[in-house]
Formats: structure tokens, sequence, C-alpha cells
């Protein structure tokens, strides 16, 4: 082991964590989870199942969280009763229309109670009458996740049908995959269109035992951000593997673009237990193409470190940032301007000027947690720069700003 590596702590994968949390709803606590994200989203949804659970509110709250938000509206249209869900300002402005609409097709009473589309909604829970459901997942792969995870509860299981190609395809393929490692088939055509999903098998055939939640790749793009802003700088994060179902693993390649080498290491000691390490060359290209549809949350960490490092750069497939925590794309471009930065935007594409950043203001994060962290980086190499709402990036990665403040330490 190189003494001189930067030891960097990751969250666990909300994505995951999120997951085997709504397949242990649904089996009925089968599963010990261990290493569950602490992030807020993933403590919010727990927090819903709880009290769906327990039936002590029927009143869910999702904040302006939108995986348990659409995981909830999927799993309540099938829970007998009333319930009302509903979150903050942002959040009801975050599109539902897909799920909500399919919903209904299939046979469920949804009510949009301000506007149609949108959160809140009154769901009066049943069974559908139809267990096939045909869903556009251009908005939001989690549509399709949600509907896969509420399957197993159905009669006689469910098939998903697409009529597009789906945004951030590698989660849909992550539910499928954890559903099979929970038990529960579920199958995709060749041409990724249609998904099924069996019934939870019978309990005499559940076996209770543990899932390691793996660490985080999402959080893990910020770490290579660093690197590649600080050559020469090993930084270690264990619980990563190369290999992960994670799609937000692309990192590795998209960051060796800008001079970062990625090595695996096993331990000697645990046959499971894997690290990478990280560290930047100083050596970048000039110019950086990339399409974003598959991996969108690694867009932000990707644009500031070409802003800081002078790579020109355009990046495809990123409308679907303009619907997540605040619209990524306006305040990618209003703060990196802010810094002399130049950018240019079109309905699907950024186009990033090499210029040289002069941060003179705190960057408006708009309490987006990735806005937040993305531009945190960059205090690395622009040590006055500071961001508005530092707090916010406890919705992913809570201990961020000391992970940073380990490496400002070297």
């Amino acid at each position: 082991m190189n003494t001189n590596d930067i030891h960097i702590t990751l969250p666990a994968s909300k994505s995951m964590s999120n997951r085997w949390l709504m397949v242990n709803y649904v089996m009925q606590s089968t599963f010990v989870l261990h290493n569950l994200s602490t992030a807020d989203d993933t403590q919010l949804l727990l927090a819903l199942l709880s009290q769906l659970r327990h039936k002590s509110s029927n009143m869910y709250y999702c904040h302006n969280a939108g995986t348990p938000a659409r995981f909830m509206i999927a799993l309540l249209a099938i829970t007998p009763g009333t319930h009302i869900l509903t979150g903050d300002d942002r959040l009801k402005q975050r599109p539902m229309a897909p799920l909500i609409n399919c919903l209904r097709k299939m046979g469920c009473q949804i009510e949009c109670t301000e506007n149609e589309g949108f959160l809140p909604v009154t769901i009066t829970g049943r069974t559908p009458e139809f267990k096939t459901a045909t869903i556009d997942p251009s908005l939001s792969s989690q549509f399709v996740s949600g509907l896969m995870l509420m399957g197993p509860l159905l009669p006689n299981g469910i098939t998903v049908s697409l009529t597009d190609r789906a945004a951030s395809r590698p989660y849909i393929e992550m539910t499928r995959q954890i559903l099979n490692q929970a038990g529960i088939e579920a199958t995709v055509s060749p041409n990724k269109r249609v998904y099924r999903v069996g019934l939870t098998p019978p309990k005499a055939f559940r076996k209770s035992r543990v899932i390691e939640i793996e660490r985080d790749w999402s959080s893990a793009s910020y770490i290579y951000s660093a690197a590649a802003i600080l050559p020469g700088v090993r930084l270690r994060m264990q619980g990563l593997s190369l290999t992960s179902v994670q799609g937000d693993s692309v990192a590795a390649s998209i960051f060796e673009s800008m001079g970062v080498t990625t090595k695996q290491l096993r331990s000697p000691y645990r046959a499971n237990v894997r690290s990478i390490t990280v560290e930047g060359s100083g050596q970048h290209v000039s110019r950086f193409e990339y399409n974003f549809i598959d991996c969108p949350d690694l867009l932000p960490s990707v644009i500031t470190t070409c802003a800081a490092l002078g790579i020109e750069a355009r990046l495809k497939g990123v409308k679907n940032l303009r619907l997540k925590e605040s619209d990524r794309l306006m305040v990618l471009k209003t703060e990196l301007e802010k810094m002399g930065g130049k950018m240019q935007l079109t309905e699907n594409e950024i186009v990033l000027h090499a210029a040289e950043l002069h941060p003179t203001q705190p960057v408006d994060d708009h309490h987006d947690h990735r806005i937040a962290m993305a531009f945190g980086v960059l205090s690395l190499k622009y040590p006055n720069l500071t961001v508005l709402h530092p707090d916010s990036v406890s919705k992913s990665f809570p201990d961020f700003w000391l992970q940073i403040d380990l490496i400002k330490k070297r």
C-alpha cells in the first residue's frame, strides 16, 4: 500500500440503496442491508416506507427528491387506501406525467390536485386491471424503475414497454440486476424496449442474507475532478470496482481524457474488497466531446473540470439536466460566466470555450448538491472560491467537504 495515498471515503451508492430498500419492502425485509447510504434521499425513502408499513399517516412529503417521489407514486398506486404525495416547490415542477398517465392506463386512480402531470397527487390505491405498462422514458429512467419495483406485488407480475429510448438507461439495468439478485425474475428484450418482472418467490424459498451496498460512482466523479486539477496527487477510494453495475463507472474512461489514470486494487486479505486509485498526469486533451444521455449526473463535474483546465468541450445529450434539483444547464452557464467562462447552450448540447477563470463571487448552487460539489472541487485550485449553500451536499455525499479538506491538507 502506498503510504502517500490520500484515502477518500465515498458514500454508499444511493441509487443502489434506494432500490434495495424498495426490494426489501416488496419482499418483507428479507435482506440485511450493510453500508446503506446516509444521503438525504435514501434516509427519506427509508422513512417513507416505514410510514407506509406502519400506516402512521397518509401524507407523504418528498421534499425535492425525485427518486423517492417516483418510486412511491408507483408503490402507492397499488397499495389499498387513500394517499397524498407532495413535495417542495421545485419537486412540484419536476415531470411526473409519463408515470401518472401510464398508471392510469393500467387502471390505477391518481388525481393531480394542482397542475395536471405534477405533484401534489391524491392516489386511491388498487390492483390495476392490466399487467402491461406502456411508458415514455425519455424524461426519466426512474419511471421505468418505479414500475419494475412495484411489479412483483401484482398478481401476474408486470411487463413494461418503452415507447422511446430511455434517459439514463444504465439505471434501469441496475434495477433489473438487483431484482435478479433478490431472486425476482427480471428480463429485458434484445432491443432494450421491453422489461418483464415476475413475482416475489414464495416465503419458503426466500433466504435471509446480507447485501453489501457498493460505494457511489457518481460521487467518485468529484474525486476524479480533484485528481485532474491536482496532477501528481494520488487518491485512493475503497469499495469501488471498474466492473460495477453502476453506469457512472464510465467516469474512469471520461476522465482519462483529462489526464487521470485509474488503477484497480484488490485486498490481499479479503477477496471481495476492492479499491481504485486515481492520479492526474497534467496532460490532457485540448478538446473533449461526449454524449451524457446515459450518465447525466457526471456532467457538472466534467464541465467544471474542463473549464478549470482550459479544455474546449462539446457535450451532448444534456436536455434532461434542466429537470433536476435545479435547471443545471442554466446554473452551470450562469456561474461559469460569472468567473469568466464562455459557454453556449442549445436544447440538447453545451459548447464550452477555453477561457481563464477568475472566481470572485460565491457560487449560487441553487441548493443543488451536484452543482455545489462540482464547483466545490474547484476550491482546490481557487482557494477563495465558496458556494452559497454548502449543506446541500447532504443529499448525496454528506462528507464531501471533509474529503475536500483532506485533499487540501496534502
